[in-house]
């Protein structure tokens, strides 16, 4: 065999082995790099347990979670629909007031989920104090506004763009907030920024259903909750870094 056939063999096998050596170098779920632990980042989920998760204005964990295959899945609503959907929203023992939070999504066709922050407990929902990253499987619902589809800060700020894969497929999200910014990104693109001290944020949510809500986006520190809605829900990789 020539050089040059050698050269073009040894391409191809590489090119072959690709996946089984990229898969292989991948991260395993709930888990932390020891680069990500020494920039301070912890996990909030072990892909084990609901340790550090608790109902929201409950003391335990609503039955309708369940840990499967790690992913912390929501497998049935509960009951009273007190929420968006059943009431059973769940939030982080910890609370948090500037962080970046990652994490993986989930849903099945015509799932919708939300992932709320500085969430406070004593309202009758989560999200009449908090604002919501929106989670949506965004193919059944073409006739949403904008700030209605995954991604948005719910019916407030329109994602830039619509860049979730299809539905049973893993969907990574980010949020930064830092004081009165705060960022959304999802599949590594930053979707939109917004300001809450700014006067674009007062005259929106002038205009919203949440301007009768008093307390609606005002503790700059509280837990981080995943919202009971519709249908089957998947999260992991759930991490939060504190900003200093």
């Amino acid at each position: 065999m020539t050089r040059t056939a050698l050269v073009v063999t040894a391409f191809f096998l590489a090119v072959a082995l690709l996946p089984w050596t990229t898969r292989a170098a991948e991260q395993p779920p709930n888990t932390l790099t020891p680069k990500e632990k020494q920039a301070g980042w912890r996990l909030l989920f072990d892909g084990k347990t609901t340790k550090g998760w608790r109902g929201y204005n409950m003391d335990k964990m609503p039955p309708g979670w369940k840990v499967i295959d790690g992913a912390l899945v929501r497998v049935s609503g509960g009951a009273g629909g007190k929420g968006a959907g059943g009431g059973d929203d769940i939030i982080t023992v910890d609370q948090f007031d500037n962080f970046e939070l990652r994490l993986e999504w989930k849903v099945t066709a015509g799932g919708n989920s939300g992932v709320l922050y500085r969430c406070v407990e004593g309202a009758r929902t989560s999200w009449h104090v908090a604002p919501e990253m929106q989670v949506l499987d965004n193919k059944p619902h073409k006739t949403r506004k904008g700030s209605q589809l995954a991604g948005a800060l719910y019916d407030l700020y329109a994602p830039s763009k619509d860049v979730t894969k299809p539905a049973g497929q893993w969907n990574a999200a980010r949020v930064v907030a830092n004081g009165a910014k705060v960022e959304h990104w999802l599949n590594g693109v930053r979707l939109l920024e917004y300001d809450l001290d700014s006067d674009d944020w007062k005259q929106r949510i002038a205009n919203s259903k949440f301007r009768n809500l008093r307390g609606f986006a005002k503790a700059r520190k509280g837990h981080i909750c995943l919202q009971d809605h519709t249908k089957r829900l998947e999260y992991r990789n759930i991490k939060i870094r504190p900003i200093k």
